[in-house]
């Protein structure tokens, strides 16, 4: 408990044992009516005075019909008519009603920064010749960072020197630690494990993945759901239209048959049975555990609006590279005897030395020594075709049939799945290199929880060749592929798509997110693939995985759906306890403590539940 919430417990404490003094002493001793106004008087005012205080400042500025407001008018209506014991037992629930929302409210923040602590409050930095701890805001690009075991890393970088395990729990949720060595990328949020790193910054803090993260994370509950504006609207309507037919039950009933503090009575019953504030303060909350929920599992959801539409998911489509395969690819030289494997794949390498074409990426790691940049000249990049290059004085070509076909070269066809890579040495033919990108381990299971999550369709768009792109679908048991598609190719497909789905349907797109950003924006719900790291993702997608492994999808949609039940057992429940204990208010069968229990008991059944929304179980 924080000191607020300490001090209403003491307040809640001392009206109580005040209460029970004052109906003890009223009962035991013969006092005036002034005398037993007064002691009941004091435990309200002790219990009541905050809650008083804001139905008149919420009234001033124009909040008329809130709890403070109706909470208000019935202990006041029944101090009123004598009614003195009810009156405080009333607003003494009410605050244990509201010290116990604000305690399930605080567990669920807390609980959710907890989860996404990843916020680091240092971050040491060679600066001449010393290390010294700074603000990671005050980091340039392109220092270096000094990261001991049990730090958190503070920015995005390359690890120049050193080796160690990271721990990005926090980001992906999860437990098996990540290995890093020289070369490779680290990412601001993730601890270090074990050896000293140290690390060439990549990115100022503000545009760091942990800053990215912290700021979608904080700005997700601008973007409410449907079913939360349906909730703020019915309240602004509901809560007018009950203190409404209150006063007529006040009224027009005695009017004709007398008894006035009967009706007043009933009225004020009423008037307690109706503060919405299940509904108000359930319904948000549940959304908000299903957020934390889904962040705990390393699935970003930019509001609860896309995790509800994520429960009426329809239509799954996939990019292929890099979402249901590696991206990175695997290299086979294929070559006549005139020439070596090695020989082969060091004149590919050094043709391709100046591209950073991802297949030229993979030429390069697959040759796995290092290359010398002064045996090549004269490189020329062929759209469409390949490169040529002078390599040791010879002219050496590497690129597709297009590319053999105006050298003039013989070339071998294959017939291996995977892009065809033809070289050529003074137009002779040295042989053809097929590059496969491999398929994630996970992908075909992936599939297979989708369908199982009742996703009706699964499609594959890729810019790749057909036979690939077949072979692909084919392995994963995917419904439909469309190849050698450009990105403006895949936007019209998804539109396609979109028309074929049902009326409440919904259609996703998963993509890496740095080339498929037009299409993430296009769909329902857009999902980035392995965003660690990529603004692309961040910025144009709706839902983040914060790892590679695409059964995540699947967990997301079920947290939607688990949260979307949540959230109507709370309107169901709520809505059906207050409308049958309203009937029997205004008949005369319900009084002060069925009212009660329709308002504080329903509001902590209802919170409990939606609590239940930040465990989520894969």
């Amino acid at each position: 408990m924080n000191r607020k919430q300490r001090r209403s417990l003491y307040e809640i404490v001392v009206s109580a044992i005040l209460l029970v003094a004052a109906v003890l002493g009223t009962r035991w001793f013969d006092f005036p009516w002034w005398g037993n106004l007064l002691m009941f008087l004091v435990p309200y005012a002790l219990i009541g005075w905050g809650t008083l205080r804001r139905a008149v400042i919420h009234s001033i500025h124009g909040q008329i019909f809130d709890e403070n407001f109706l909470m208000a008018i019935a202990t006041i209506g029944a101090f009123w008519i004598g009614e003195y014991p009810e009156a405080v037992f009333v607003m003494l629930f009410y605050r244990i009603g509201e010290l116990f929302e604000q305690i399930a409210v605080g567990k669920s923040r807390k609980s959710i920064a907890g989860l996404m602590d990843i916020r680091p409050d240092y971050a040491n930095v060679e600066r001449d010749g010393t290390v010294v701890e700074v603000d990671p805001a005050e980091v340039q690009v392109g220092e270096i960072l000094v990261i001991k075991p049990g730090e958190r890393v503070p920015l995005d970088g390359v690890v120049i020197e050193g080796s160690s395990s990271l721990n990005t729990t926090a980001l992906t949720g999860e437990s098996l630690p990540r290995g890093v060595t020289e070369g490779e990328a680290v990412i601001s949020g993730c601890i270090n494990l074990q050896g000293v790193l140290r690390v060439r910054t990549t990115r100022e803090y503000g545009e760091s993945t942990v800053a990215k993260i912290l700021e979608l994370v904080e700005n997700s509950a601008a973007n409410k759901a449907r079913t939360e504006n349906f909730i703020t609207r019915f309240a602004r309507i509901y809560t007018p239209v009950v203190v409404g037919c209150a006063v007529v039950l006040a009224i027009f009933p005695p009017l004709i048959a007398g008894n006035w503090s009967i009706w007043i009575y009933r009225a004020l019953t009423f008037l307690v049975t109706s503060c919405p504030c299940a509904l108000v303060i359930s319904v948000p909350l549940s959304f908000f555990g299903g957020l934390g929920g889904a962040s705990r599992k390393g699935v970003l959801i930019k509001g609860s609006n896309y995790l509800e539409a994520l429960a009426n998911s329809e239509i799954v489509v996939f990019d292929k590279t890099g979402t249901l395969t590696h991206g990175s690819f695997q290299v086979t030289a294929i070559h006549p005897e005139a020439i070596s494997e090695s020989e082969l794949l060091e004149l590919t390498a050094l043709a391709e030395y100046y591209s950073s074409h991802p297949i030229s990426v993979s030429l390069k790691h697959a040759y796995g020594r290092e290359l010398d940049a002064s045996r090549v000249s004269d490189m020329e990049e062929l759209a469409g075709q390949g490169i040529r290059a002078i390599v040791d004085g010879k002219r050496v070509c590497v690129g597709n049939e297009k590319l053999m076909d105006a050298v003039g070269a013989a070339w071998h066809p294959c017939h291996k799945v995977g892009t065809v890579i033809h070289v050529t040495v003074d137009s002779l033919y040295a042989g053809h290199i097929v590059i496969s990108d491999e398929i994630k381990p996970e992908s075909a299971e992936a599939v297979r929880l989708l369908r199982g999550n009742g996703v009706r369709r699964t499609v594959m768009l890729t810019g790749d060749r057909k036979a690939v792109g077949e072979a692909v679908a084919r392995e994963l048991g995917l419904d439909e592929v469309d190849t050698e598609l450009l990105p403006a190719g895949k936007v019209r497909r998804v539109e396609e798509l979109l028309c074929e789905k049902s009326p409440k349907g919904k259609l996703l797109f998963v993509g890496d997110g740095i080339n498929d950003a037009p299409v993430l924006s296009r769909a329902d719900v857009g999902i980035a693939m392995g965003a660690l790291g990529s603004d692309a993702a961040i910025e144009a997608a709706d839902v983040v995985l914060m790892d590679d492994d695409p059964r995540k999808i699947a967990l997301a949609i079920t947290i939607s759906r688990r949260t979307k039940r949540i959230v109507l057992q709370n309107i169901v429940f709520a809505l059906g306890v207050k409308l049958a204990v309203l009937l029997l208010a205004a008949v005369g069968l319900a009084d002060m403590w069925a009212a009660v229990f329709a308002d504080v008991g329903v509001s902590v059944i209802a919170i409990l539940n939606a609590i239940r929304a930040l465990k989520i179980k894969e």
